[in-house]
């Protein structure tokens, strides 16, 4: 199948599989039928087969999933076994949480530069990294040729990095902004993370117990 008819929904299964796969091995599992797996994750057996078959026949009749070597090709799918260079535009209390805890290379990226323009931050550390001026971007993609680019910055600066990355040849955007980057750019692929959203849909849940 392929990949442009894959369903969202799919997708965003997959690293759920890769996450719960992993708790199994840690705990020892060898192999795992549709159905046990199905009872762990609040899933069906059925959608379990349906997803997996998107990629390709993972398992055997009567035997069901090898753990590892079905985890190990998830990580495939998802592209874990390449590391790709990645940059953060914004060190402010969000972005300096977003380098500080997010472990990026278990996730398929390298965190490789930090920028900021605010003079009272930069040349300040978070972890082992730098926090660059934004003017020095252009050098440094230059030299360290970052795909990703992750943004932690007002709104009504994003449009204007955005097209600067892209120029850049920054092909991937883990977006905390507002600015909906895919409404102007086709060719590129974009992750948005709204929490202020994730909170609302919190509230929705919780209104539909209390009913």
């Amino acid at each position: 199948m392929s990949k442009n008819a894959i369903s969202n929904s799919v997708i965003r299964r997959l690293p759920r599989y890769y996450r719960f796969l992993g708790e199994l091995q840690t705990n020892g599992y060898v192999r795992i039928s549709s159905r046990e797996l199905a009872e762990k994750m609040g899933l069906t057996a059925s959608q379990i087969r349906q997803d997996f078959n998107c990629f390709g026949e993972f398992g055997q009749q009567g035997y069901g999933y090898n753990v590892s070597a079905l985890r190990e090709e998830i990580s495939k799918i998802l592209g874990l076994d390449e590391i790709m260079p990645m940059i953060l535009i914004g060190a402010g209390n969000l972005g300096r949480a977003v380098a500080s805890h997010i472990d990026f290379q278990n996730k398929g990226f390298e965190l490789v530069g930090i920028f900021d323009a605010s003079p009272e931050i930069i040349g300040k550390k978070i972890g082992s990294l730098e926090i660059l001026n934004i003017s020095e971007l252009e050098s440094f993609c230059t030299e360290n040729k970052p795909v990703g680019a992750i943004l932690c910055i007002p709104q009504i600066e994003a449009a204007k990095e955005t097209d600067r990355l892209i120029e850049l040849g920054i092909k991937a955007f883990w977006n905390f902004t507002h600015y909906d980057i895919r409404s102007d750019y086709k060719n590129v692929a974009v992750e948005n993370v709204h929490l202020g959203d994730s909170l609302t849909t919190l509230s929705y849940q919780l209104k539909a117990i209390n009913d």
